[in-house]
């Protein structure tokens, strides 16, 4: 592919565009360059929506899980197929680098093949009754499902959003983000072309706030799935109370990484150094605050800003680029504020903290040590190509400082000691945790947080769960 697609809506299977609507235009992060124009919803193309996702549900809640899942793994196979050219649009609108793209299209073909085999795994049971008297526990679709999702995973971000209702048996209305429109509306149409049936998932744009008051102030709606910031996702949540629809919050972290002196500081490097710049640091569980023992800090920091200092930094499309720019201007504005912040207050700045030539949003490689703990950034998610490096003198320490923030999304930790391990996985105030290692991400495990991080989980049999509501049957 080397053209960018035209932009549209999906509703009821149909692809609706401009046609006098309103519209944002979709920004190469990279070039500065105007993409295309994508259309945003009316309030009559929100109420089409919400009547398709109505007539969805109504037949997809009774569709038999063998169709359910032929569905999910048809537009596995689809998504494959396809993978150069969604990768290929997916850099053009976001940045990241084609490979991280491609690897993030294949990720959700993964998930879709997954989310097929839990249709067939919806167990309810029976419990022990005297003779004469039956009860039976069943898990049932919760209803339609209204579910938004952010720029920085363009694709794996709605497929967690439309899998785990449609295995479920729900229909789902998904906004994936303005920016970083068509890598989202591919992993739909995929599923749509593999033979979902078009009433079962729709995609709507507009105003967020417009969008999300008018799909949550319907009654048709019964569960909100948002991914994004903790201050939307409070906002979104109280909307979802008003009618006591059920929720899924993915919200912000601010990922800490426990290196301990036992560590094979190299190894750790090696390994969390590419974690913390991949798609320039623009990542929910991106590891941010280093939080290293003191006897090898000095050894640590050295190694960190020398590696830092050699990421090639370019074009997503260009091969060889280890990192692509920033998604938007809002991103290298802020984090320039907060690493000026940080400066301010003490810390010391060893590597980057300014932007990177006159066109695009590209951001340096960042590294900060002895960061003071009053500095905005070590409080807020930088949400960026910044890593924070601080010394701590031993284990009581250093889990106080994990555990300091409200945040509870991802956390890392790097020892060698198995009892040492066994007393962070219990003390540790997270929903997912990697020892050892930098991945906290899998098709089969469940992923969220927990704390101002958000409730609920993607992925994984929970991913399902999350969409099911219990009943109850006594029978005498």
């Amino acid at each position: 592919m080397n053209t960018y697609p035209a932009l549209h809506m999906l509703i009821g299977g149909r692809q609706i565009s401009g046609d006098g609507r309103d519209t944002d235009e979709v920004i190469d992060p990279a070039t500065g360059e105007v993409l295309g124009k994508l259309p945003l919803a009316s309030s009559s193309d929100l109420d089409a929506a919400l009547d398709n996702a109505a007539k969805g549900f109504r037949t997809w809640r009774t569709t038999p899980a063998d169709k359910r899942a032929a569905a999910l793994t048809g537009a596995a196979k689809l998504l494959r197929e396809r993978a150069g050219d969604i990768a290929w649009m997916m850099t053009r609108e976001q940045g990241k680098p084609l490979a991280e793209a491609k690897g993030e299209v294949m990720y959700c073909a993964s998930l879709f093949e997954f989310y097929a085999g839990e249709c067939k795994r919806n167990y309810g049971r029976t419990l022990v009754r005297p003779a004469g008297s039956r009860t039976e526990v069943r898990h049932e679709p919760v209803g339609p499902v209204a579910a938004f999702a952010p720029w920085n995973f363009p694709a794996i971000n709605v497929a967690r959003k439309v899998g785990g209702p449609i295995a479920a048996g729900c229909s789902v209305i998904v906004k994936p983000s303005e920016e970083t429109p068509a890598a989202g509306i591919a992993v739909v149409q995929a599923l749509l072309d593999a033979g979902l049936p078009p009433e079962v998932c729709q995609v709507v744009f507009g105003v967020p706030d417009e969008v999300s008051r008018h799909l949550l102030g319907s009654p048709v709606i019964r569960k909100l799935s948002f991914t994004g910031s903790t201050v939307v996702g409070k906002h979104l949540a109280k909307l979802a109370a008003e009618d006591m629809k059920r929720t899924t919050m993915e919200l912000g972290g601010h990922g800490p990484v426990l290196v301990f002196a036992d560590a094979d500081v190299d190894a750790v490097l090696d390994t969390m150094v590419p974690a913390k710049f991949r798609n320039a640091g623009q990542v929910c569980v991106s590891p941010t605050r280093f939080v290293v023992e003191a006897p090898i800090y000095d050894r640590f920091r050295d190694g960190f800003v020398e590696r830092a200092k050699a990421i090639k930094l370019g074009n997503g499309l260009e091969d060889g680029t280890q990192m692509g720019p920033m998604a938007n201007a809002r991103g290298t504005e802020g984090l320039a504020k907060k690493v000026a912040d940080a400066v301010e207050h003490g810390a010391t700045l060893h590597t980057g903290g300014e932007r990177v030539g006159n066109q695009g949003f590209f951001y340096a490689p960042t590294v900060l040590s002895d960061i003071p703990e009053d500095a905005e950034i070590m409080n807020e998610e930088p949400f960026g190509p910044v890593a924070l490096l601080n010394s701590y003198a031993g284990e009581a320490e250093m889990i106080a400082e994990a555990n300091r923030l409200p945040y509870g999304l991802a956390a890392y930790a790097w020892t060698e000691s198995p009892a040492r391990r066994r007393r962070l996985v219990e003390e540790i105030e997270a929903g997912m945790v990697a020892i050892n290692g930098a991945s906290v991400s899998a098709v089969d495990a469940p992923f969220g947080g927990v704390k101002w991080s958000g409730h609920g989980s993607e992925d994984g049999a929970e991913g399902v769960s999350a969409c099911m509501v219990t009943k109850t049957i006594h029978e005498s």
